[in-house]
């Protein structure tokens, strides 16, 4: 049998976490941007070396084994000196390289933070910035993403998480459905006028369901899973909306309804896997990050435009 060449040890570690983080040979290959069966043998390579299987495959796909699960936590650190290793000598030579993807909600992702990426990566051209801006939680744990930001705290003990900052909501509505829609002076009046919100079994977040601290008699005309089409469904003219400030400041033509009587208050918060936040180049983006978030902490409560 001919000697293992150097690195394949490694090779072989990336392709288990890939397969463990997915559960699939072939979401596995698409992540790392190669064949099934190049997957496959790499899997295969790794359980004749350690002499143990370590995956079961069933219906559902490719599930952990007790072998599994304990090359996983190792594999893991692994993975994370190498990391570290590589940021190190992107900073020893003062240049932060490599890629890092970010989880968002979608007005988030889409709106306010990708606009800005680009100071980011002006100043580190060896940086590449991935967002995956959608109305889903991200997991760290399955290697979706190495920065998430969603609407509340971690759950899982290996993960940094930082508040990065609470933000405000309010009843808006286009100049041209206020300007000919009945008169609305008090939150009654507002069951008379139409709404557009949340697909209630798509919520992707219990901070979502807040329509009924309103009123439990307002029913949606239209639902929709993300924020960015019931931001257009209010803009369109014909329905009110239930959205963030810090979205509607990008809109003039959108204006604030009982904003005395209804405004309803989330919060934003920062996760990122104990075992890479300290690598250079994600270190880097999520400062970047808290910093913008910080620069337009009057944008997020609704109280001035963008800096």
């Amino acid at each position: 049998m001919p000697a293992r060449k150097q690195g394949e040890n490694w090779d072989d570690l990336r392709y288990f976490l890939a397969v463990a983080r997915t559960g699939t040979l072939s979401a596995a290959a698409e992540r790392l941007g190669t064949e099934h069966t190049t997957v496959s043998r790499h899997i295969l390579s790794l359980e004749a070396e350690l002499k143990n299987r370590l995956f079961h495959k069933s219906n559902a796909g490719y599930v952990l084994t007790p072998a599994g699960e304990r090359l996983l936590q190792a594999a893991e650190t692994i993975e994370s000196a190498w990391l570290l290793s590589k940021s190190s000598t992107s900073a020893d030579e003062q240049q932060l390289q490599g890629v890092v993807r970010i989880g968002a909600p979608d007005g988030f992702g889409s709106i306010f933070l990708t606009p800005k990426l680009h100071e980011l990566t002006d100043l580190h051209p060896g940086l590449e910035i991935e967002v995956l801006a959608a109305p889903r939680a991200f997991s760290l744990w399955k290697g979706e993403v190495d920065i998430a930001i969603s609407l509340s705290g971690a759950e899982h003990m290996r993960v940094a998480s930082r508040r990065l900052t609470d933000y405000r909501m309010f009843v808006y509505g286009s100049r041209s459905y206020l300007s000919q829609a009945e008169p609305i002076k008090t939150v009654k009046d507002l069951e008379r006028h139409p709404f557009v919100g949340y697909v209630e079994e798509g919520l992707f977040a219990p901070e979502l369901n807040y329509l009924s601290a309103i009123s439990n008699d307002i029913s949606p005309h239209i639902r929709s899973s993300a924020l960015l089409p019931q931001v257009f469904a209010t803009l369109g003219g014909q329905t009110l909306g239930i959205l963030p400030a810090y979205i509607a400041a990008f809109f003039p033509t959108l204006v604030r309804v009982l904003p005395e009587d209804i405004a309803l208050t989330r919060s934003f918060h920062m996760h990122v896997h104990q075992d890479h936040r300290k690598a250079a180049h994600i270190r880097e983006v999520a400062n970047f990050v808290a910093d913008a978030v910080h620069r337009n902490a009057r944008l997020f409560m609704g109280e001035s435009a963008q800096k």
